[in-house]
């Protein structure tokens, strides 16, 4: 008898373990064939809280995964490309697709059971013969359905037998009968499976076979939905504060909406049992209940319940900005050219750092594709703006009379230099930040190759940046020259990396839909650069070193 108590165990494990394996299979074949695709889809549908909390229910039913959905919209609201309130309504929308497959799998699972050696064998051939990315993946979710089907099977089979053991039929009613036990126990099984799928599923099948009461398995069933919000908590708990807040807010939801139904969950599915006339459909349909209340009831509140949670997750304060406003700009040093030009040119140089640390956001985010980076170039970029227009009126407040012409003549240099890094600022805001925000808009993804070609650009421009302000000030025509060669360097690899790219595209290898954001980029840094290398011209042109003219001169017969 304990060997055969053993054995059910063992079969019952084995099936479970099948329909993780099966819902896991499906949801890894459907991101790694479609996943951009699914992403762009929940982007896309989240013009109006109801289309987002659709689009949530679809990307569910595809996912098998309401937590794998929620892990999408999080990743979108971390990146700035997903609004808060229609966060929510694409996490309500997938909870109520993960009860309708629950449903549709736990009514429908052993008359199409007969399906699923034909699913795995379709899985497998295909899997096996395709040499296509998504044929392979199609055949994985063949096969992933397949496991599910089979394990339904499994699980039914072996929880038959436990309607005559008295003692798991007493140990279940127990924990059935203390709605918070209940509900506890529930909670923490869906958190350790991280499928809610599986464990109504397993319920359901409880009450196919006679061990567990419709009655008692209501509790359970609302810890199962209370706990289906805990994976995604716990998967984003490292994660920056925007990450973090639709998986809570989406828990608390479900916690609360658990908590008042808990008294009468008895009640709610006995009326459930009456109208379809069988217990196992009225599990289903009470997990579907829940889902829709949740939907009806949360989704007009979406907009406050964020709000609650922005108050309650709060982004994590910023230390005050040293570079926030000019400094240096001493009005008591007007009285002596000299003095105000060097405090005009320590603002300039303070102006570097700020295009520095714009540059570092647009790497961040071609580099992480988190836009979030993103938020500070458009404020960082006013600053600039602001820089240059007090350095501006701040040397045209110095009188003119007695002022030498060495002093004049560094004066509009300072000032073209100025001029020079807000045209660098502007490429960072309006065309370097757009590529960014494009590349993660389009899910694109550089290779290897080309994402150290974009670091060594800007490891080229950033070491521009911390030259030239140097130059400007000192003067120093060595200097300088090291300056102006840079933008030759920069040329050089530019050329090397562009012909290379575009022999690559002429052969027909490296051509995808990245290529010309690619060659934007690269464009993009060599203005940048030019802009910022200007800062070497006027005083290479002042110890005889700049050539008039790169044009060659004709020959006469050339003429």
């Amino acid at each position: 008898m304990n060997n055969f108590g053993t054995l059910i165990l063992i079969n019952l494990l084995g099936g479970v373990a099948m329909l993780l394996w099966g819902v896991r299979m499906v949801h890894t074949g459907v991101v790694r064939g479609w996943g951009p695709r699914l992403r762009n889809f929940i982007e896309r549908g989240t013009r109006s809280r109801i289309t987002a909390a659709i689009s949530g229910s679809a990307a569910t039913l595809f996912l098998q995964s309401s937590t794998a959905t929620a892990m999408i919209a999080a990743g979108l609201a971390e990146t700035g490309l997903l609004a808060p309130a229609a966060g929510l309504a694409v996490l309500l929308g997938a909870d109520a697709g993960s009860s309708l497959v629950a449903g549709i799998f736990g009514l429908g699972g052993n008359k199409i059971s007969i399906l699923s050696p034909i699913l795995i064998a379709a899985g497998y051939v295909t899997f096996s013969s395709s040499n296509g990315f998504r044929a392979k993946n199609a055949g994985r979710i063949l096969f992933g359905l397949g496991l599910m089907l089979l394990a339904l099977k499994l699980i039914s089979t072996a929880t038959v037998p436990l309607r005559d053991a008295s003692l798991f039929h007493m140990a279940l009613s127990t924990v059935a009968r203390e709605p918070v036990l209940a509900l506890i126990a529930g909670a923490l099984a869906t958190w350790a499976s991280y499928s809610t799928l599986a464990m109504v599923l397993l319920i359901m099948s409880f009450v196919a076979a006679g061990s567990l009461e419709p009655t008692g398995a209501a509790a359970l069933v609302l810890g199962i939905n209370l706990g289906g919000g805990l994976p995604a908590v716990s998967a984003t708990f490292g994660q920056p504060a925007n990450a973090r807040r639709l998986p809570m807010a989406n828990l608390a939801c479900r916690a609360i909406l658990a908590l008042a139904a808990a008294p009468f969950a008895g009640s709610i599915i006995n009326g459930a049992a009456a109208g379809v006339g069988d217990g196992v459909a009225a599990v289903a349909a009470s997990h579907v209940a829940f889902n829709l209340v949740l939907v009806l009831t949360a989704l007009p509140l979406a907009g406050p319940i964020m709000k609650a949670m922005y108050r309650l997750m709060p982004a994590p304060k910023t230390l005050e900005d040293p570079l926030a406003t000019p400094r240096y700009l001493d009005d008591a040093a007007l009285v002596s050219p000299t003095s105000a030009l060097v405090n005009a040119q320590t603002e300039a140089a303070r102006m570097t750092e700020l295009l520095e640390r714009m540059l570092q956001m647009i790497v961040d985010a071609l580099t992480t594709g988190n836009v979030e980076h993103l938020k500070g170039a458009k404020q960082t970029d006013r600053q600039i703006n602001a820089y240059q227009k007090a350095i501006q009126e701040y040397l045209a407040r110095l009188p003119e009379a007695g002022m030498s012409p060495d002093t004049a003549r560094r004066i509009q240099e300072t000032l073209l230099f100025v001029s020079n890094l807000e045209h660098a600022g502007d490429i960072v805001h309006l065309n370097l930040a757009d590529r960014a925000r494009a590349k993660a808009k389009g899910s694109l993804s550089f290779n290897g190759e080309q994402t150290a070609d974009i670091l060594h650009l800007v490891a080229l421009v950033q070491s521009s940046l911390k030259l030239a302000s140097g130059v400007m000030i000192s003067r120093d025509v060595g200097a300088a020259r090291r300056l102006a060669e840079q933008k030759d360097q920069f040329r050089s690899h530019e050329n090397t990396i562009l012909d290379a790219h575009f022999r690559k595209s002429a052969s027909g290898r490296g051509t995808d839909r990245s290529a010309p954001l690619f060659v934007d980029l690269i464009r993009d840094l060599h203005r940048f650069n030019s802009h910022i290398v200007s800062a070497a011209y006027p005083i290479l042109d002042e110890a005889g070193l700049l050539r008039e003219t790169r044009i060659r001169g004709m020959s006469k017969h050339e003429d």
